[in-house]
Parts: C-alpha cells; structure tokens; sequence
C-alpha cells in the first residue's frame, strides 16, 4: 500500500489540510497574543471561546448537512465561506487597513466553517476507504498533520510578529487553491436517496431529530467517551503539567562537554517534550503503521491506549528529566499505535446513513477531552502533585475500561453472528 494508491479524495483531502495547516499554525495560535495587545487579555479570552463555540455548534449543523445534501456540497461552501474571510482578514491586517474587530469577525466566520467541513470530511474519507487500507490512510494523516504542526510553529514564531500581512495573504491563497481542487478533481461520495425538505420553521426539530439516532447508539457514546477520558490526559501537558515544571523542576545547568552549557527550567523542560513528541511522531509515524498492519486491531487499539496513559500519567509526577524524557517516548508510542486504529474503528461502528452526524458527535468529545485540559489548572491548584497523578490515572483507566468493554461487546456481537450464520446453514 503506498500513498498513490490511496481514492483521489484522500489525497486531496490529505495535501489541502496539511498545507492550509501548516500556513494557519503560523498565524492562529499567536492571536492570542494579538488579541491580548490590541484589545486587552480579558476580551482576547472571550472572543477566543466564542470562536470555540462557533465552530463545535457549527459542526452538529455541517454533519447535518452532509447527511442530507452530500460531501462535496457541505465541503464546497465551506471552502468558500472560509476564502472569503480570509480575504477580509488580509485587507484588516493590511497597510491600508489595522481593525482587531474585523479580523475577529472573520475568524469567526473561519472557525465556524471549518466546523461545518470538518464532519463532511471525515465522514467522505470513510466512504471512500476500506477496512483494509484504513489505518494506513489514518496514520498517513496523522503523519501530515504533525508535520504541518511542527513547520508552522517554527516559522510562525520567527514571523507572525513582523509578516502577519503576508502570512494571512499566504493562507487565502492556499486556500483558494484547496478550493480548487475540492470543486474540480474531488469526487461527491454520498448521494442521499431521500432528501428531506422540511420547512424552514422545522429545520431545528429536523436537526435534532437527526442526532437522535446517534445518542441513541450506547456503543458509539461510550467508545467516544473512553476517548474523552484517554484524550484529556494529552491536554494536561499543555495546561496542568506545563504549570507544575514551571513551579517544581529545579532548574539545572547542562553541560555539552567542554563547548557550551544552557540553564534547564521546568518551562523549557516542558519545550522539549512537545518537541520530542512532535519529532517522534513525524519519523515513526509510517514506520510504526507497518509493523502493525498485519497486528490485531483491537489489541493494538488497546495496548496504545494502556502506554499513553501510563506515559502522560508518569509525567504528570515526575521532575526527572530522564524519566520524563523516557515516559514521553513511551507516550508517543502508544499514541502512534492507538489514535490510526482507533480512528479506523470509529468508521466501523458509526451507521452509514448518518456518518457526518457520528463525526460531529465525536468532535464534539474531542473538543471536551480539550476543555478538562483547562479545568486540570484548578484542580491542580487544590490537590497535591501526587493526588493529581492519582486522578489522572484513575480517569485513563477509566477510559480503557471503556474501551475494553466496548471491544467485548462486538466480540459477542461477532460470535452470535457467527452461530446464527451456522444454524442458518446447518437448516
């Protein structure tokens, strides 16, 4: 299996992300700082989370949507709902024109359609892929995206400050091209057979109406929910842990032989495992997706899960560089080996009828999972570093638990298939 063999839309869909990734990673995680400068830190927060919202409300109504009228269509708009709002972000960040509030407005618009895209695109890349060439697809992805991640986050450091004009006027051209290529090489890949064409006063009770089977679906909620739970682990390091190497690493002098030394700080400890992590994911990423390919599914879904969990927890203790270095190795693994299955196991339970729906639903958890990373600093306030651990470890285990339980079900499912398979024979 190599990457051309890969449907087009996958590839499509693969290169755009990763490209428009790369140049929005150079420019939308400093605007927070922009906004703090321009507008004060207590506003910059709110307009963020309103930013959040639109974008997790937005995706409920783009899975709605996809289920309803299609992929390419949902994906289309959305492509150029968002060229559009980059194009006004460029001319508010231009020589001409420096307005906080309009480039607000159209990172609004931004976010909220790359809400409405999200759910289409995940649900089209399931339509077009195959049990057999899933985790290769999921796992070349996660590859891009880590990659794009790690470029735009060094050049957006470097030029964010000084270029943020060229950097917006980059993105809408990168944008412009993906829409491009969604419109005329990008294959429509779910045609619903009925179309429902509520009226506009019915249109919320159609939505919610649409959701229902999904809530409805205890397998799929508590295999979500485990992902809640093994994912909000990751979300610490950004928040809690990053807060306890800063207040309790003893800052060390490292020596590199005779040529120079650097002083080590809890904040820098911190640098260096996302580093670490990123690094090992863009290098093992593909390497690691063969030798699992011919592994169990569910045992390596689950193993992955068991050293993510063990790693982040070992990290959310320890101030030893060795080990912490060592526990986000450990880390990294697991997450390599559990995120491409589990992403291909989650396009085997949702029902096909209604993907988008399933995929909004579990962005939905991930962007919770997102949230307890936050709440994390509170608690870690009130608890001690070892109590702390204790929680998080309870609450991966938790989420393995789930896993676990969820796997046995469609065992069960899978062997009482098979009996009445037999008995329908044997009469």
């Amino acid at each position: 299996m190599s990457f051309l063999q890969l449907h087009t839309n996958i590839r499509i869909r693969i290169v755009t992300s990763f490209l428009i990734r790369a140049v929005g990673t150079m420019i939308f995680p400093f605007m927070a700082i922009y906004f703090s400068d321009k507008l004060g830190q207590a506003v910059a927060g709110f307009l963020l989370f309103a930013n959040i919202c639109a974008q997790m409300l937005m995706g409920f109504y783009g899975g709605y949507l996809a289920d309803r009228w299609g992929r390419k269509k949902v994906m289309v708009y959305g492509e150029i709902a968002q060229c559009i709002a980059f194009v006004f972000m460029a001319l508010a960040n231009s020589p001409l024109l420096d307005s906080p509030w309009l480039t607000f407005a159209m990172m609004l618009v931004q976010n909220a359609s790359n809400g409405m895209i999200g759910p289409a695109a995940d649900a089209m890349l399931i339509d077009v892929s195959t049990k057999e060439n899933r985790t290769f697809m999921y796992s070349i992805n996660y590859w891009a995206v880590n990659l794009s991640v790690a470029i735009g986050s060094v050049l957006g450091g470097i030029l964010f400050a000084t270029h943020r004009f060229e950097l917006i006027l980059g993105l809408t051209g990168v944008s412009l091209f993906a829409l491009a290529l969604t419109v005329f090489f990008m294959q429509e890949t779910y045609k619903p057979s009925t179309f429902d064409t509520a009226s506009k006063g019915s249109i919320l009770k159609d939505v919610f109406t649409s959701y229902k089977q999904v809530m409805q679906d205890q397998r799929f909620l508590l295999f979500s929910l485990s992902g809640l739970l093994i994912f909000s682990l990751e979300f610490q390091t950004a928040n809690y842990v990053a807060v306890r190497l800063s207040d309790e690493f003893q800052t060390q002098m490292v020596h590199v032989g005779s040529l120079f030394s650097f002083e080590l700080t809890g904040l820098k400890v911190f640098s260096l495992i996302q580093l670490e992590n990123t690094l090992l994911i863009v290098c093992l990423s593909l390497f690691v997706s063969k030798l699992v390919r011919q592994a169990s599914e569910a045992r390596t879904m689950y193993t992955g899960g068991f050293l993510f969990v063990i790693g982040y927890s070992v990290i959310s203790y320890s101030n030893s560089l060795v080990v912490i270095i060592a526990a986000m190795l450990l880390a990294t693994i697991g997450e390599l080996l559990h995120i491409p299955t589990r992403q291909a196991y989650l396009s085997q339970i949702v029902k096909d009828g209604a993907r988008s729906s399933y995929m909004a639903v579990n962005g939905l958890f991930f962007q919770c999972a997102r949230l307890t990373g936050t709440i994390g600093i509170s608690v870690g306030a009130i608890l001690p570093t070892m109590g702390m651990s204790i929680l998080l470890l309870a609450i991966g285990l938790s989420g393995l638990l789930l896993l676990r339980h969820v796997q046995q079900q469609d065992q069960q499912i899978g062997i009482r298939y098979s009996q009445a398979n037999a008995k329908g024979a044997a009469d």
